[in-house]
């Protein structure tokens, strides 16, 4: 199971979260031995290279109202907010479909 927002992801999400509201960071190797370009996900934000946002975290930058729901005959699932938008769409991590209601809700000026 995806426990946080991937690299491409987070880029995306710092451009219209605030970045105190991600609860992770994605931070680039020091290690001259390691590759280049090599990232890992540490558990503190601050002085992260990329801010990086887990499930709890992007669920609380949704409305009180969203739902996080299963399909009920599949391990698909997809955000809902009742009477406002349909849903995420589906996914097959929670992650996902709230970082897609996210995106949703910033393109309608909802967030």
């Amino acid at each position: 199971m995806k426990s946080y927002t991937d690299i491409e992801q987070s880029k995306k999400l710092a451009k219209i979260l605030p970045i105190e509201s991600a609860d992770m960071g994605w931070y680039y190797s020091r290690d001259p031995q390691a590759a280049r370009n090599q990232m890992w996900a540490g558990t503190k934000a601050e002085n992260a290279d990329i801010p990086c946002w887990t499930l709890s975290a992007l669920f609380k930058m949704l409305p009180y109202s969203a739902r996080l729901e299963r399909g009920s005959s599949t391990e698909l699932c997809y955000v809902t907010l009742p009477n406002e938008l349909e849903s995420s769409g589906w996914h097959i991590e929670p992650v996902d479909a709230c970082y897609e209601m996210i995106l949703k809700l910033h393109e309608l000026k909802k967030l």
